[in-house]
């Protein structure tokens, strides 16, 4: 089986996604992740995926600046939440945090649930140097621009992530 953007992919045989084998990311620095396709077979409009999955590795690391307060007003809240930890890594401000984030291999495709805007998201879970348990968590609506941060919850969207609608457009939400 190929995919647009992707080539040859298997299934995964203990969730029965589409896995492809390490690619290139460019947005990360050519960091090499596999992708994790979800719900390909069974979407009518497989063409959604496919144009996300080539959005996505079309970008180059320019597309991550929008999201760096987002994701350095994160790091504070985790900051302000463990009090005066000394371990705690120092982030002076927006244009240092990138430096203190570390991708993780995997990237999953998938849509938004019924109850989300069913759209197609890229999701990437990330090591960040300020929160090891929950680590980071970067979306991308259709593959093409950053749409969430925050700790790794699994949602793609905040609206679906604290079921509020009025969170259509908030890239980061405080957590708790």
């Amino acid at each position: 089986m190929e995919i647009l953007g992707l080539g040859p992919v298997a299934v995964d045989a203990d969730f029965g996604d589409y896995v492809s084998p390490s690619l290139p990311v460019p947005v990360f620095g050519d960091t090499l992740c596999r992708f994790a396709v979800v719900g390909y077979d069974d979407d009518d409009a497989k063409a959604d995926f496919e144009t996300a999955i080539s959005a996505f590795l079309e970008l180059d690391e320019s597309a991550l600046r929008s999201a760096s307060m987002p994701v350095f007003q994160y790091y504070l809240d985790v900051k302000a939440e463990v009090g005066g930890d000394e371990d705690l890594v120092s982030i002076a401000g927006p244009d240092d945090v990138w430096s203190h984030i570390q991708p993780g291999g995997e990237v999953t495709v998938q849509r938004e649930d019924a109850h989300g805007d069913r759209q197609v998201y890229v999701s990437v879970e990330c090591e960040c140097a300020w929160e090891p348990e929950q680590g980071l968590q970067i979306v991308f609506r259709r593959g093409s621009s950053v749409t969430k941060v925050g700790p790794f919850d699994s949602h793609l969207t905040n609206v679906s992530a604290f079921d509020r609608a009025d969170l259509a457009d908030v890239v980061y939400h405080r957590f708790g």
